[in-house]
């Protein structure tokens, strides 16, 4: 977890892989993080203005399954940036989020359970203001919130190929349903684990500013 300047004398987390991001922002990683940000609003079109549904399953499995290639091509080429650990994220958390509304707008999921995910995210956002206003920056991405990020991203197309095509809706639906209540288990764990890492992290400041 890491301080904004102001506190600059907590040292920075090493990247991953061990290696030390850096301030580059002309990297393949960033290129490809850009790449999956621009299929957000093409799959919101195709999925909700065209109802071009086949192309949109496409530019969600492509988007959503390709979370790990960005990632893998950093630590191999060695070019892992601050910017990149940004836009990882941002672009696992946009597609999440896009998917939802889409699916709930057109009734391949229940609102219930993008409540239930809307609601982890409003917690972690929560959690981010308190370490902000004590200086700190987010929290490291956990191995637990990846996992669960990869299920919901490889359900959404699952049951989206469920809710267009009748032929695989018995096989898909079961598939895509198995992964996604994993996935949606797994996310609140690790959103748990960071509002715990977050109070940990606030009761130390605090009780440095009482010793002070």
């Amino acid at each position: 977890m890491s301080r904004r300047p102001a506190r600059a004398e907590q040292p920075q987390a090493p990247g991953a892989g061990g290696q030390q991001p850096d301030d580059r922002v002309l990297t393949l990683p960033n290129l490809i993080s850009f790449v999956r940000l621009l299929g957000v609003p093409l799959f919101l079109y195709l999925f909700l203005v065209v109802r071009a549904d086949v192309a949109a399953i496409v530019v969600l499995a492509v988007g959503g399954t390709s979370d790990w290639v960005d990632g893998w091509i950093a630590r191999r080429l060695r070019q892992v940036s601050r910017l990149g650990e940004l836009l990882d994220p941002l672009a696992d958390r946009l597609y999440i989020l896009a998917t939802l509304v889409a699916f709930t707008a057109r009734e391949v999921v229940p609102w219930q359970f993008t409540a239930a995910l809307l609601a982890r995210e409003l917690l972690l956002l929560g959690s981010l203001a308190v370490l902000r206003r004590h200086g700190y920056g987010p929290p490291p991405v956990h191995y637990v919130g990846k996992t669960a990020t990869f299920l919901l991203l490889a359900a959404f197309p699952v049951l989206l190929l469920a809710a267009t095509v009748p032929a695989a809706a018995a096989i898909a639906g079961a598939v895509g349903w198995a992964l996604a209540w994993w996935g949606l288990v797994l996310y609140w764990v690790a959103g748990a684990l960071y509002v715990i890492q977050a109070r940990q992290l606030v009761r130390a400041v605090r009780g440095q500013g009482a010793a002070a």
